[in-house]
């Protein structure tokens, strides 16, 4: 399971497909595409876990439910931990 570090922490903008990220306990800012910031945001409501992320995304992102999509929800999991962003919980 995954979970955002702290949601009040992270302060999240967008301008149409792009969103900035500011991390206030790192004091990092990141941009995100729309994917990575669909998954932090979903994570912002509840925690999570790749298959279960991949099935309530897939609609929204207009992807089919399928074993490479699920892989790239678990790589965008691992590229917002390595930006402290999110954490296992």
């Amino acid at each position: 399971m995954w979970q955002v570090v702290s949601a009040d922490a992270l302060h999240i903008r967008s301008w149409n497909d792009e969103f900035v990220v500011y991390n206030s306990l790192s004091g990092n800012t990141h941009l995100l595409g729309s994917s990575a910031a669909h998954v932090l945001l979903t994570l912002q409501q509840t925690t999570s876990n790749a298959l279960t992320l991949a099935a309530s995304l897939a609609p929204l992102m207009q992807a089919e439910m399928d074993d490479e999509f699920v892989s790239q929800i678990e790589q965008i999991l691992a590229d917002l931990g390595k930006l402290a962003l999110i954490e296992r919980s």
